[in-house]
């Protein structure tokens, strides 16, 4: 869960202040690091003749009434914006969330569940209340809901006033509001799916005579098709000769298609993996399905493309010599991990972001847990996964302890001899594990509310958000996404300083010679930059 620490601003009038008071009294909140409920889907005239079970932790005592959602801001995914009273007779749900928090990203499938089984009763709401300045803008909300799959409407809440009325405390949040326009319910984290459901049979009961039954139709954002959608991590491929040409090919994370790219640098796609339907299944190339991949591994032989599928929850093997994918870790669930627990055994990732082989010992892969906060490490010949750094706890904690520090959402990997370089978004940070005395130190960043846009020296840098990393030549190149800057870490120097600037929301960045390579991802490209001239060339 992630804690807003800010105070509140200005004084709640009375009726904001009965409601604050009673969260104060009954809210308490949870972890957003349990284990997302999984509830079974039950039929629908059954589980209305069942005894309702609900849960007095989380209900609002006594009902107050809702205080407006509508901003100055604006809204995506609709065509218009609304008041409460145009939702008059509905049962409203409102998800307090911020689009770069990986546990708002997990809870969107049990939003999607509710709205189908709901349908003609409840209204999903998203108030976008972000931590990130780069998160207030209108049109990176409506690039998110897009890339996430977000199937209902979002206002953004950009001064966080409607979060302030609300009495929230972290992301993600639900809220219900019955039709008669009282808040009723309000649970923190990612295991609310069960009692919330619950609660919306609760007060469809409760509420037959106001209820309004028929389908609230919005007018949703049309995701226009692209042949590259949202591309993420960037690898290089094993040489080749393409046209008798030595020239280098790469695979691409095309994460919003839900596949894997082969391309070579005239932006020719040489091979396929997976049937860009989102799905998890394993099979051949064209059988394939992913949702959302994100990081990318070759084996040394480079026989083996190792995808972290990443909400899926799951590693799969591509074999590129027979064009099979199997899924080697991962049950597809999120799982957590926290303190003592599970060291030495196998474990499941968690939103897995990227993937490393390590230079020296090729049969070990290491993989950016952003979802649990942690590194996890598989060997390569057994498939085994075992937690390898991090708490779990979303902290920013060094030390020489593996099982005491702390990440916060770790996205992006590199390595240079005994040293990872971690891309630790959530915390603006840049980390620096070191595999042979088993220590882990913050080369730059300072907390997971310190962030910005500063070069100078690697204490004062400020960064937003990065998640691609790549180190070459005691210079470690960073994709600082939230402010579409690639910028270096001269680790000789201590110092960070921009290179490129305008870009929009860079995932990931490598070097081979002169060129650099980006993912530009909410551009829906792949550029190629001269590092001597900065002159720009779009591959694909």
């Amino acid at each position: 869960m992630k804690n807003y620490k800010l105070a509140v601003v200005g004084v709640p009038s009375n009726g904001i202040k009965i409601l604050l008071f009673s969260l104060l009294l009954i809210f308490s909140f949870t972890s957003c690091n349990e284990k997302s409920s999984s509830a079974n889907e039950l039929n629908k005239d059954k589980s209305e003749k069942k005894v309702i079970k609900i849960n007095p932790k989380y209900m609002v005592v006594p009902p107050t009434t809702a205080p407006e959602i509508d901003t100055e801001f604006g809204w995506v995914n609709t065509e218009k914006s609304y008041k409460l009273a145009d939702f008059k007779g509905k049962i409203v749900l409102l998800d307090f969330w911020t689009f770069g928090c990986i546990n708002c990203q997990h809870i969107i499938p049990n939003l999607e569940k509710l709205e189908k089984e709901f349908e003609n009763q409840l209204v999903v709401i998203g108030i976008h209340s972000a931590k990130f300045s780069a998160e207030q803008s209108t049109q990176r909300i409506r690039q998110a809901a897009l890339k996430f799959g977000v199937h209902h409407p979002v206002v953004n809440d950009a001064d966080m006033k409607v979060w302030q009325n609300y009495g929230i405390r972290a992301w993600p949040t639900i809220t219900l509001i019955s039709p008669t326009g009282k808040v009723v319910w309000q649970r923190a984290g990612e295991s609310f799916y069960e009692d919330a459901r619950n609660q919306i049979l609760a007060l469809k009961e409760k509420h037959k005579a106001e209820l309004n039954t028929q389908k609230f139709e919005f007018q949703l954002a049309q995701v226009e098709e692209k042949e590259l959608m949202f591309p993420s991590k960037i690898i290089e491929a094993t040489a080749e000769n393409d046209s008798n040409e030595n020239e280098p090919i790469f695979w691409i994370a095309d994460s919003g298609n839900n596949r894997v790219l082969k391309i070579n640098l005239k932006g020719k796609v040489l091979e396929t993996i997976g049937n860009g339907k989102k799905g998890n299944t394993d099979g051949n190339f064209e059988e394939a399905t992913f949702y959302e991949p994100h990081g990318l591994a070759l084996s040394q032989n480079g026989e083996k493309l190792y995808i972290a599928d990443t909400k899926n929850n799951v590693i799969k093997e591509a074999d590129l010599i027979n064009k099979i994918v199997k899924t080697i870790s991962g049950t597809g669930e999120t799982s957590y991990y926290f303190g003592d627990k599970k060291w030495g055994e196998n474990v499941n990732p968690n939103s897995p972001w990227d993937l490393l082989i390590d230079k020296k010992y090729p049969n070990t892969m290491y993989i950016a847990n952003a979802g649990n906060h942690q590194i996890l490490k598989m060997n390569l010949q057994d498939y085994k996964t075992e937690r390898f750094a991090g708490s779990g706890r979303e902290q920013l904690t060094d030390g020489d302890d593996f099982k005491k520090v702390a990440f916060n959402q770790p996205s992006g990997l590199t390595q240079f001899e005994n040293f990872l370089y971690v891309a630790d978004a959530e915390a603006s940070a840049i980390r620096q594990v070191d595999l042979q005395k088993k220590e882990v130190r913050t080369l730059v960043g300072s907390g997971l509310f310190d962030f910005g846009d500063t070069d100078g020296t690697a204490q004062k840098a400020v960064l937003q958000h990065p998640i691609g990393v790549f180190y070459t030549k005691n210079e470690v190149y960073i994709a600082d996404t939230y402010n579409g800057k690639i910028k270096v870490l001269d680790l000789e120097k201590n110092r960070v300083k921009t290179l490129i600037s305008g870009l929009s929301e860079p995932n990931d960045v490598l070097l081979i010679g002169n060129y650099l390579y980006i993912s530009d991802t909410n551009n829906h490209q792949i550029l190629r930059v001269n590092t001597k001239t900065f002159e720009k060339e779009v591959i694909l």
